[in-house]
């Protein structure tokens, strides 16, 4: 047993290099904006790994900023840590993919304001060359990968996309813990995509960081299953309870909030992606009715 985890944890740090080297922050048109307004504070932004990985968040935060004089400290964890974040006060804004969960999190009166803001996907990806041939048909790929007991990397994080994955598992009617090459590896869509392409792994993955890490050369990792329903992606924007947390930055978190629902900042979301990978990595979706 202690050889497979030492070679877990040698692709895990080799990962680890690899995320930090990808992911230094890198300049966009939008970066260099003139500040029209003075910088009067900053936000502390809790978000899923995604929209950092997949750099959204360098292409819209500065215009944000820009236009509204906020700066934004973001903090890029999976999905549960940022809703443990908004609950406990250590945040004043959440920017998150798991509805279901964003909508207990506001009847439980620890959120005031939430909108829908965007959607993407998520897709299983493969080593090249796979056995599993290319389908929409999620829950029998998930079948088949258990029942040939096919290599797994699973994000294992409570994130939003760890969330959908046991959501997955358990509608194809498989245990992914009996998967004797089942990894758990406790770590954001980055690195996990890492490890899967130096194991020659499945995983499941959101479509936007899958492309944004493909296109920079950092993994070869087909897409195996796409397109289904099942596969839908939604994010939300959540303004922390300042009467639960009085001391939260309720005007700035208010303010992003705000701003990631406006039209200025839907017409961003719709075009990042455009000019380096042909087409948008999500979809805005302010104002449609909630799901």
């Amino acid at each position: 047993m202690k050889k497979p985890a030492c070679r877990i944890c040698a692709l895990l740090l080799l990962a680890l290099v690899s995320f930090i080297f990808l992911f230094a922050p890198r300049s966009h048109d939008t970066a260099t904006a003139t500040r029209s307004l003075p910088l009067r504070g900053s936000i502390r932004l809790s978000t899923t790994t995604s929209t950092q990985n997949s750099g959204l968040l360098d292409f819209i935060v500065p215009v944000f900023t820009a236009q509204t004089g906020w700066g934004v400290d973001v903090i890029a964890v999976g999905t549960g840590a940022a809703l443990r974040m908004g609950r406990d006060g250590d945040a004043d804004a959440l920017l998150v993919h798991a509805r279901a969960d964003e909508l207990q999190f506001m009847a439980d009166g620890h959120g005031s304001v939430r909108y829908d803001v965007m959607y993407n996907d998520f897709l299983v990806v493969g080593p090249p060359g796979g056995v599993i041939a290319r389908n929409g048909n999620v829950l029998q790929t998930l079948r088949d990968i258990a029942a040939r007991n096919l290599p797994f990397v699973s994000r294992g994080d409570d994130s939003g996309t760890h969330r959908m994955e046991l959501v997955l598992w358990r509608a194809a009617g498989a245990n992914a813990r009996d998967m004797s090459k089942y990894y758990s590896v406790g770590q954001g869509m980055g690195a996990t995509l890492q490890m899967a392409h130096q194991m020659l792994a499945y995983t499941l993955t959101d479509r936007a960081t899958w492309l944004f890490l493909t296109r920079n050369g950092a993994i070869n990792l087909p897409a195996v299953s796409e397109h289904s329903e099942e596969l839908k992606n939604y994010y939300g924007v959540i303004l922390v309870n300042p009467a639960r947390h009085p001391h939260i930055n309720a005007e700035g978190g208010r303010a992003f909030v705000e701003w990631m629902a406006s039209p200025a900042a839907q017409e961003l979301i719709a075009e990042y992606g455009l000019a380096e990978f042909g087409a948008p990595l999500f979809t805005p979706n302010a104002g449609e009715t909630t799901r």
